[in-house]
This record gives C-alpha cells, sequence and structure tokens, in this order.
C-alpha cells in the first residue's frame, strides 16, 4: 500500500509536461500559505506596502502623501490587486502564492534547461517551501516581487540569444529592480558576464550591442517610473525618495561584513569543492551565469553588512538550482530515497499546521477566520465609536487601512520611520530629529486614539529617549480605553 502512495507521487520525469508542473507548484504553494491569508499582518513592511498602495488608488503618487524607502512598482503591484479586488487580504495573499508558484516554475525551467527535468522539478518544490516558510516569508514582501521578473529574466537569457529576447530581458530585470535596488549588483554581473562572453567568442561588438539592447530595456522601465513625477513637477521626489534615500539608508544600515561572512565561507567551500569534484562546469556558461548571479546577490549582502530570511529569497532559487546539478552529479537518485523526501515534503511545513489550527480555533471562538489585532482593533475602535479619523498606530498599523484612514505625518508611515532621521531630508520632513516629530505627533497633531503594542517598547530597544517620551505622553495625557488582544488602545483625555 505505502509503495503504491510513493509511487504515485513519484513524477515520471520524462513525461512531465511544464503545465502541470506550473499546476502542482500553485497547488503546493496555495496549500503552505492558504491559512496565513486571514492573518492582519506577516510582516510590517507589508502593511506599510498595503498603505502606499492605497494612497496611489486614492490619487496620490508615492512619496508625496505617504512615505517608505522601497521603489515604486512594489506599491504598483498592490495598487493593482486593491484597485481591481478592493481591501482583501485573500486577494493579495492568494496574488502572492501564485506569484510564489512563477517563481518556482521559472527555476524549474532554469533547471530542466541547463540539467534535467530532475533537477528543475526538485528545485522549484524546495523554491516554494523556501519562499513560503521559515520566519515571516508567509506575507508578500518585496523580495518576493523582485524575483518574480528576475527568474524570468534570468530564464531568458539563458534560453535565447535573439536581440528582441535581450530587450525583453532588459524590460523584466527594469521591473525587478524597481521594485528592489540591491539586484543592481546582480544586473551588472549579468552585464560584465555577456560583455565577456562576446569578447572571448571574438565577438565583442556583438556582445557590446546585447547588453545595449538589454540596458535600454532596463532604462525603460526605470524612466516610466519617473515619468508621472516629471510629469507632475516633481521629479526631484522621485530622485529624492527612489534612489538617494535607499543609498542613504544602505549606509545608516552598514553593519560589519562579519555578520555575512559565514555566508559566503559556506558557499566559497561549496564552489570549490563541487569544482574540484568536478560536480558544477563552471566553463559551461549557463552555469557560470548563475555563479555570478549568485555572487551578485551576496556582494549586495556584504555592501549592507546584513542577510536575513528576506534577503535569502533573493538567493535561494538560484542557489537550489546549482545544488541540484550537483547532488546530480554527485549521487545517482534511487527510488529508496523518495519515501524519505516524501516525509520530509509532509513534515517540514509545521508553521503552516500550526496556523491551520489557529485559524480553525479564531473561527470558534470568535466566528471569523480573520485574525489579528491590525482586524479586531479596527473592529473595536468602531464598534466602540471611538475616533477613527485622528488615530495614530505604533503597532499594527495595517488598521489605519481597514479603518478608511491615513498616517498623519509621511514619517509615521512605517512606526520604525519615525525614529530613521537621517532619511528625513529626502522626503522634505520640517522636524529635523525622532523626538521633534514625535512632539509634533503627540503634542500639535494630537490624535484622539492612539494603538501600541501592550508590555513591548514603542520603537527599537536602542531608542530609549523616544520610548520615555511617548510613554510618558500617554501617561499624562490619554487614558487606556480597552485592550484587545496584545493591543493597547488609549483614548485622549478631554480638555488634554
Amino acid at each position: 500500500m505505502l509503495s503504491k502512495v510513493i509511487t504515485s507521487l513519484t513524477p515520471t520525469y520524462e513525461k512531465l509536461k511544464d503545465r502541470k508542473v506550473f499546476l502542482w507548484l500553485t497547488l503546493i504553494s496555495v496549500l503552505l500559505r492558504l491559512p496565513f491569508f486571514f492573518r492582519d499582518y506577516i510582516d510590517r513592511d507589508e502593511s506599510t506596502f498595503i498603505l502606499m498602495a492605497q494612497s496611489w488608488i486614492d490619487g496620490h503618487l508615492p512619496y508625496t502623501q505617504l512615505w517608505d524607502l522601497k521603489p515604486p512598482l512594489v506599491y504598483l503591484f498592490f495598487a493593482l490587486i486593491i484597485y481591481i479586488f478592493g481591501k482583501s487580504f485573500i486577494a493579495i495573499r492568494l496574488v502572492g502564492a501564485l506569484a510564489v508558484a512563477i517563481i518556482a516554475f521559472f527555476t524549474y525551467r532554469i533547471g530542466k534547461e541547463v540539467k534535467s527535468t530532475l533537477v528543475g522539478f526538485w528545485a522549484a518544490i524546495g523554491c516554494v517551501y523556501l519562499l513560503s516558510l521559515f520566519g515571516s516569508l508567509q506575507g508578500v514582501m518585496s523580495e518576493h516581487l523582485s524575483m518574480l521578473f528576475f527568474m524570468p529574466a534570468l530564464y531568458i537569457l539563458i534560453k535565447y540569444d535573439q536581440k528582441k529576447w535581450f530587450f525583453i530581458a532588459g524590460i523584466s530585470l527594469g521591473i525587478s529592480l524597481m521594485m528592489k535596488l540591491n539586484l543592481a549588483y546582480a544586473v551588472l554581473g549579468i552585464a560584465l558576464f555577456f560583455m565577456f562572453r562576446g569578447y572571448r567568442n571574438k565577438n565583442l561588438l556583438q556582445g557590446l550591442f546585447n547588453m545595449i539592447i538589454l540596458g535600454s530595456g532596463i532604462v525603460l522601465i526605470i524612466v516610466l517610473t519617473a515619468l508621472p513625477y516629471a510629469l507632475d513637477g516633481v521629479f526631484s521626489v522621485w530622485i529624492d525618495s527612489v534612489i538617494l534615500a535607499p543609498l542613504a539608508y544602505a549606509k545608516i544600515l552598514q553593519s560589519s561584513i562579519f555578520k555575512v561572512l559565514p555566508l559566503c565561507v559556506v558557499l566559497l567551500a561549496a564552489a570549490v569543492v563541487s569544482w574540484k569534484k568536478k560536480w558544477l562546469n563552471f566553463r559551461e556558461p549557463a552555469i557560470t551565469l548563475l555563479v555570478i548571479v549568485s555572487a551578485g546577490v551576496v556582494l549586495s549582502f556584504l555592501k549592507s553588512g546584513k542577510v536575513n530570511g528576506h534577503y535569502l529569497m533573493q538567493l535561494y532559487p538560484i542557489l537550489l538550482v546549482l545544488i541540484g546539478i550537483a547532488l546530480t552529479n554527485a549521487i545517482v537518485f534511487k527510488s529508496k530515497y523518495y519515501p524519505i523526501i516524501l516525509v520530509l515534503a509532509f513534515l517540514i511545513p509545521v508553521e503552516s499546521y500550526k496556523e491551520y489550527y489557529a485559524i480553525i480555533k479564531n473561527k470558534v471562538t470568535h466566528g471569523t477566520y480573520f485574525n489579528g489585532e491590525g482586524i479586531s482593533v479596527p473592529n473595536y475602535i468602531l464598534t466602540n465609536g471611538l475616533n477613527s479619523n485622528e488615530v495614530l498606530f505604533f503597532e499594527y498599523h495595517i488598521g489605519y487601512w481597514l479603518l478608511d484612514a491615513s498616517p498623519p505625518t509621511k514619517a509615521a508611515t512605517h512606526p520604525s520611520n519615525i525614529c530613521r532621521a537621517d532619511l528625513f531630508p529626502y522626503f522634505d520632513n520640517p522636524r529635523k530629529t525622532s523626538m521633534a516629530e514625535l512632539v509634533f505627533l503627540m503634542d500639535s497633531i494630537r490624535p484622539k486614539t492612539v494603538i501600541t503594542r501592550k508590555d513591548k517598547s514603542v520603537f527599537e530597544k536602542e531608542y530609549v529617549a523616544e520610548d520615555a517620551y511617548v510613554r510618558a505622553y500617554l501617561s499624562d495625557h490619554y487614558s487606556l480605553e480597552g485592550i484587545v488582544g496584545r493591543a493597547e488602545i488609549f483614548t485622549r483625555l478631554e480638555g488634554q
């Protein structure tokens, strides 16, 4: 019986059709991510993307009413979903699951093109898992969106050599850059690869011409994102927010490269062993390109001195293909391995199983699958007749969206930006310090309703003075109206 089950779940690789693979990847992605469709937020960045997108739908270009650090096409992606489906968490998360499936599908196509269907298939399965589990990856992040366009471009560059495909790949790379700028290192690596290939083939002029075509596609997208600002006479807003602010933030964020070195050492050691053992043929152009792109992504980690689960999403798809190629050259896959693989495949998604349990429990207890303070706090505010327009969320700021409200200042769009005073000049904030911004928020705007998180600092631990100011001000001028889950809801005292 067990052997029949295993056989039925084991694909016949030579008979695999692309359409069937895509459907399987979509099904796995949806099943892994489905219970998170009902969460208020998985990562605060996703909430900020939604607020920026809603502002765009309401007629305000990104960075003009609200402000955040990401390139504009991230917000366009969310704006299109909201415009079509309305304020729907399910629609956003479902499109996110589809995006993961598409990334995995092009991982499959690259693996199949470079080595075999076997490599492509299992690299794609691994891709769905690694882009959906372990941390806060179940939301829709800018890394997901950037790879949604980067991987098709990479496949095109491996598969085709005609000029029109270089232009199409350039457009796709341009979109990915306007979703995540750190991919510029990988794009530069791609350009150098094709230039060197042209030189090596004694056709440098052709290599240069192909890169001009590729570059024109990239530039076209960048120009198109800047065009609305130029037409509105606020081109400087685009320059400050899309180019200068990320560069400044990279310097602020930069920490020791030693935090990234362990990853570099592991990858370098794996590359050396694979070369020595001839598991990877570095003379093969496609493998060389994959290695160069991986190196470009890792270089962006080194430049920031930081690596986390979000950043690694830009490395996983390519790395999985390379690992698959190395493994198929190192060992012979036998049918006895499949039970182990299948057991692991069912055991690994512990986070998904826990979330399935949580939403069922929430349905039984509260009558709805939707859960989280970002949903329950707005419901409490509306049910109890609290002021829902003059509101300030220091936590659970997706609540603005559900209340049809907006953050009171640009700096408050993402609560953590309040303490990033080094970025204030890039959105013309008249306040020069974080404390001045807080004083303006609390003592000039004077929101009627304020939300914080219980038993947690308002800001990161290093912002002691800012946290103390907010807590003291709330104590003197506000009363605790209620506690919903982990959220504290304060209302301003009469006459204050």
